[in-house]
């Protein structure tokens, strides 16, 4: 990743029909036959299926009807599964070849959040997904504090009621988030079956993510400090690798804190790309994540001893020495009002069409005007 003013990655926009199945008519599964319409789902269940009623639906409904295990699971326990007349409510229920299993899909429920008609900075768009540059400031999804001028706000007007209805709600398919003051790229779901396909490459860590992050210091491989530090290692190619558990701080409920034995996994790759000051006081490092966790990169470069500029929660706010930059560098790092991080690598294989997408954005003004005051 080059943390100079990056090119996107052009590719071309492949249009596919879209996969709605509601929408199909009749089609025929590869696991078995298959009957559609607006309310219901008829499958007949293949040769040697699994004996468990969940498992043999998860096998035999039609790929295009982007109906997940859990979805499966939730339709079984409302009832909404019937064979034969019976209404089979345990996902261990036995199943045989040939039955005829009938599913109830509710209509897809109205999201309770507003449209709004907000600017969107679209990077990439087909039927099935979106791929926006997020700009610092804006929250991603409504929360109780911020009903309002969110992502997903900006999302339900442009999409104009085209939007994925996993869980049963019509809404933008989120499958990863970047924080309110961090800026860069997300991709979106619109349909049922990007939503799954997205969020299984999520779930098995295959995406790229690489993030352009601001720190104190001179995160060196080879200083004795950093090495000493809990759960950092060194790989080839100047590489620190950060390794912990991740979970909520103990007496800070709005922050997350490194633990080694409770928590989420978390793995962080650091790689110093430039370094500011004499001696080193500020350095241009890419992240790239291996998980996706709360506050990750925040969380683990303060951990490492290198934490964001910027940052109000994990960044310390530390003094510049003033012998080591400009003035106005001292000035700008001490005044720079968010966490120095951005989302500028963004990678993945298109849920429908398997086409690799990579896509590059630019660094944000602000921290590039950060950075030309830092190189002086």
């Amino acid at each position: 990743m080059s943390m100079t003013p990056a090119i996107i990655v052009t590719v071309r926009t492949v249009t596919s029909r879209r996969r709605n199945f509601r929408l199909a008519g009749s089609s025929t599964g590869s696991s078995g036959a298959l009957s559609m319409s607006d309310s219901s789902l008829r499958v007949t269940i293949g040769a040697s299926p699994p004996a468990r009623l969940d498992k043999a639906l998860a096998r035999d409904v039609p790929e295009e009807a982007a109906l997940s295990r859990t979805r499966l699971a939730r339709l079984i326990a409302d009832g909404a599964v019937v064979r034969t007349g019976v209404v089979l409510s345990d996902p261990k229920a036995k199943v045989a070849e040939g039955d005829e299993i009938e599913i109830t899909l509710p209509e897809v429920a109205e999201s309770h959040i507003e449209p709004e008609d907000l600017p969107l900075d679209i990077r990439f768009e087909d039927d099935d997904l979106i791929v926006v540059m997020k700009p610092a400031g804006m929250v991603v999804h409504p929360a109780p504090g911020t009903p309002s001028g969110t992502l997903v706000n900006a999302l339900l007007h442009h999409f104009d009621g085209q939007l994925s209805g996993v869980g049963g709600v019509g809404r933008p398919g989120i499958v990863h988030r970047i924080d309110k003051d961090t800026s860069g790229l997300l991709v979106v779901a619109k349909s049922d079956r990007a939503h799954h396909g997205l969020a299984d490459q999520f779930a098995a860590h295959t995406v790229e993510r690489a993030y352009a992050a601001l720190v104190y210091g001179h995160p060196d491989v080879g200083d004795p400090r950093l090495r000493g530090v809990r759960g950092v290692s060194m790989e080839p190619g100047s590489v620190i690798r950060i390794t912990s558990d991740l979970a909520r701080h103990k007496t800070d409920r709005q922050k997350q804190a490194v633990f080694f034995g409770h928590g989420k996994h978390a793995i962080t790759r650091a790689r110093v790309v430039e370094v500011f000051g004499a001696p080193a006081t500020v350095s241009l490092v890419e992240c790239r994540l291996e998980t996706g966790r709360t506050h990750q990169i925040r969380v683990h470069m303060a951990h490492a001893g290198h934490g964001l500029i910027g940052d109000p929660v994990y960044g310390g706010r530390r003094k510049v020495a003033k012998s080591a930059l400009s003035e106005s560098a001292v000035a700008a790092v001490a005044a720079f009002d968010r966490q120095a991080l951005h989302a500028a690598v963004l990678g993945f294989a298109h849920p429908v069409t398997a086409q690799k997408l990579r896509f590059e954005a630019d660094m944000p003004d602000d921290m590039d005007e950060l950075i030309t005051l830092l190189r002086g």
